[in-house]
């Protein structure tokens, strides 16, 4: 079993940044296809970025390509989401997840693992 813990959720005001991680305590985790996803409410799940277990592909989902930056330290067990020129819409609850296989994929039934959730608000 294998336990995410998000951090760095917040209130900030449209154009601004924020930086969530994902942990993964006590796990090796560099053979995981790390993921982001998100749910803003009464709105489906969406993808948000996806990156492979050593950090050189990403994938991101339109909404958010060329605003957020994922990238991975495997020596601390951790991902990180830059988010920055924020907008109202990018309001929502971020999920971290895992994928065990190797491949990257965006539908959240592909993963594996899953951490409560961080929320992210924006004020325009």
């Amino acid at each position: 079993q294998v336990q995410l813990r998000e951090s760095g959720g917040g209130v900030v005001q449209a154009g601004g940044s924020l930086r969530l991680s994902c942990a993964a305590p006590g796990r090796t985790f560099n053979f995981y296809i790390m993921g982001w996803f998100r749910q803003a409410p009464g709105k489906e799940r969406e993808f948000v970025a996806a990156i492979n277990w050593d950090g050189t592909r990403t994938d991101y989902g339109g909404s958010v390509k060329g605003r957020f930056t994922l990238s991975r330290d495997n020596a601390k067990n951790t991902v990180y989401l830059q988010m920055n020129s924020l907008k109202s819409e990018d309001t929502a609850i971020y999920r971290c997840a895992a994928r065990t296989l190797s491949s990257l994929r965006i539908q959240p039934e592909d993963y594996d693992y899953w951490g409560q959730g961080t929320q992210v608000t924006v004020s325009s």
